[in-house]
This record gives structure tokens, C-alpha cells and sequence, in this order.
């Protein structure tokens, strides 16, 4: 979890004061009345990654590392010779820096042997789980491909199943937003696999390099991701389940609709009007009895997320952007001029490259990425 998803946190679901947040982080009260002032959720910058001489050199180290595993200990090469070993190969550093990563590696080694497990049991309002699925619609008269997204209160097991065109950043964003607002709130955590869409590089054990623009939404709505061990779909069973039962709870029986919108608004009532219809099966009552006791657990919902990606375009010769083989005019003015693209599941907004404020941007079209049209 990002600090600065820890500092609003702190403040806003355990109602700390700065003071004992600063007692706790060891950063001046003045920095985190700075943060939580301006509401900020995405950093400014970025800490440059530094290359380890032993990078190129770490895939035959614990290759050897393996190997020593399985021999006698009299047998074994010690971390000395593995060191000799790697330096007849062109490696540069440290002994110290093989020790660490054969400690690291040892460390990783018992864990999985002793195995992680995520429990299926959850408290209101502890956590969510999420993701996605392919399936079909008739929209428009045409049968068409969809993106699906599923969210699912762990606890209540309420669900919202929301249908796209794609699994782009934009529609991963719009697709928590709504699933928040027809819970009433945001839980603790949110379980996930590794898609590309949150995780930029998937590394040993439970580190992960989170994708930027997604830990800025989960510091907006302040809740702490967490993501399975690759092919371990069992760590978010409840999701996975909810992605088999909506075929025939859903996509069987849908009649065809005139565009995106009226699906996604069918998707909502259904699943609200299964919410009441389904027993929880753990717990007494319906799912929709077990959400409303859920409900006051829950963070109250903050507005949403701005969540557009931006992409630097320019305006060709003939007053033309080009979007997804998709081309858009622009007032004459700009031809042949650098512009900012933000790009939302609905709409693109387009701007200069220096200005920052979303609402003030020169120009708005309407892309049709959710209409389908």
C-alpha cells in the first residue's frame, strides 16, 4: 500500500488525528495537513527503478540455488564459491548482495512451501473482490462481443455485473465507480488476479509494481488492493463463482437491446432484483438482508474518481485526432498542434498539452465508447 494511501487511511476511515498519524509515519504534521489539504491521491513523481548489477545474473543464480537445495550439505557450494562462480561470469558485485538474495530467495522458498491462504470468511465491510469476463449480447441488432465486470461485496455477496467494449484502464475505473455507488460505500481491500490493467510487473511472492493511475483510484477511494498468487483463481473464489453463476442467471435469458446503456441498466436491476431473491447461505437471510446490515461498515462514497488515461495526439493537416482507427475533427485553429487526449469510457476530452484542469477543456466528443454506438 502507497503512503499516501496509508495517511488518508489513517484519516479518513480510522479517524485519527495528525498528530497520531505523524506519531505513526515519523512525517511532520505540516506534510500530512499538506496531503490531506489538497486532496492529493496520485504522487507527482516517481522514484526512478536502479538496475542491480545482479539482475542480469538472478535467473542463474537461483537456478543454482535450487540445484544446492537438492544435494547433501557436505555436497553443497557455499555462497563464497557461488559468488566465484558468478564473477568468472562477468558479475561485478558485492558478496553481499548474493547473500541477500539467496536469503530473499530461501525466505520466498518456505513460504510457498508452507503456503498462502486468503480466508472466505469476511467481516462487513472488509473487502470486495473483482474481475472480468468475456460474454455475448445482442446490441444494435448486431451480437457483440463484450468485456464484463464483476464486483462482489465479500461479505453480503452482493454483486453488480457491469458489461464494455474493452478492458482499458477508463472502463476498469467507471466500473468501480458504479459498483460503489449501488453498494453505498467502499470497503477495506479489494481482492484481485494480476491483470495487466493494475499490475505493470508481477515480482517474487507478494510484490507487485502496482500500475500508477490504478493505486491512484484505490488512494481516492481509499481502499488497500491485494492481489492472488499467479493461477490461484481459489484466493478470490467468491468472484469466480459469480462469473460462472451469471451465465445462466444472466446472459441465457437477456433480450436484445439498443445500445450499451440499456444493457448495463438491466445488468443493475437484475442483479439488485437477484440480491433479493438469492439466499446468502451462510447467514440468515436473503443476500439483500445481509447487505443492509452491511451497509453502515461501509466508507461513505466519495465523489468519482476522475479516472481518464491521457495520450499526447496531434491534430493532422486536415484538423483530424486519431483515436482507436477512429478519426474526430477539431476547430481549424489547432491543426497541425500538439493536444492532450483524455480518454473516458464515454467521451474524449482534448486539451492543450500544459493546461490541468479537466474542466475547462477546449473541446468534448462524444466517442460512443460505452453507447457502443
Amino acid at each position: 500500500m502507497g503512503l499516501l494511501n496509508i495517511i488518508r487511511r489513517m484519516a479518513l476511515r480510522e479517524k485519527q488525528s495528525i498528530r497520531e498519524i505523524s506519531r505513526r509515519t515519523g512525517l511532520s504534521r505540516n506534510t500530512i495537513a499538506k496531503y490531506l489539504s489538497a486532496g492529493t491521491i496520485e504522487p507527482t513523481f516517481t522514484v526512478p527503478e536502479r538496475p542491480s548489477k545482479l539482475d542480469p545474473f538472478a535467473d542463474k543464480l537461483s537456478g543454482w540455488l535450487k540445484t544446492e537445495a537438492g544435494r547433501s550439505r557436505k555436497q553443497r557450494r557455499t555462497l563464497k564459491q557461488l559468488h566465484a562462480d558468478l564473477m568468472a561470469l562477468g558479475f561485478t558485485g558485492s558478496y553481499g548482495r548474493v547473500a541477500a538474495f539467496a536469503r530473499d530467495w530461501r525466505t520466498e522458498q518456505q513460504t510457498a512451501s508452507r503456503g498462502i491462504f486468503i480466508p472466505l470468511s469476511f467481516r462487513p465491510g472488509e473487502a470486495f473482490q473483482f474481475d472480468w469476463s468475456e460474454d455475448y449480447a445482442v446490441i444494435g441488432g448486431e451480437r457483440t462481443k463484450l468485456q464484463v465486470a464483476h464486483i462482489k461485496l465479500s461479505h453480503s455477496r452482493a454483486f453488480l455485473v457491469r458489461a464494455y467494449l474493452l478492458q482499458t484502464h477508463e472502463m476498469l475505473f467507471d466500473a468501480h465507480w458504479h459498483g460503489f455507488r449501488v453498494f453505498g460505500g467502499v470497503p477495506g481491500r479489494g481482492i484481485y488476479d494480476n491483470m495487466k490493467t493494475a499490475v505493470d510487473r508481477v515480482g517474487r511472492g507478494k510484490e507487485r509494481q502496482v500500475n500508477i493511475r490504478f493505486l491512484a483510484m484505490t488512494n481516492h477511494y481509499v481502499f488497500a488492493p491485494e492481489f492472488c498468487n499467479p493461477a490461484a483463481g481459489w484466493e478470490k473464489g467468491q468472484i469466480e463463482k459469480n462469473v460462472q453463476d451469471a451465465r445462466p442467471r444472466l446472459w441465457q435469458q437477456m433480450p436484445d437491446f439498443p445500445d450499451l446503456a440499456a444493457l448495463n441498466a438491466w445488468l443493475e436491476q437484475h442483479c439488485q432484483d437477484l440480491w433479493r431473491d438469492t439466499a446468502h447461505g451462510t447467514l440468515p437471510g436473503t443476500i439483500a438482508d445481509v447487505w443492509s446490515a452491511e451497509q453502515p461498515a461501509l466508507m461513505a462514497l466519495p465523489a468519482a474518481f476522475d479516472g481518464f488515461v491521457e495520450q499526447g495526439k496531434r491534430v493532422s493537416p486536415t484538423c483530424l485526432i486519431t483515436f482507436e482507427r477512429n478519426r474526430y475533427s477539431v476547430p481549424a485553429s489547432f491543426a497541425n498542434r500538439p493536444v492532450s487526449l483524455r480518454i473516458y469510457p464515454e467521451r474524449l476530452l482534448w486539451l492543450p498539452p500544459v493546461m490541468q484542469e479537466v474542466s475547462d477543456p477546449l473541446g468534448v466528443i462524444e466517442c460512443g465508447l460505452l453507447s457502443g454506438l
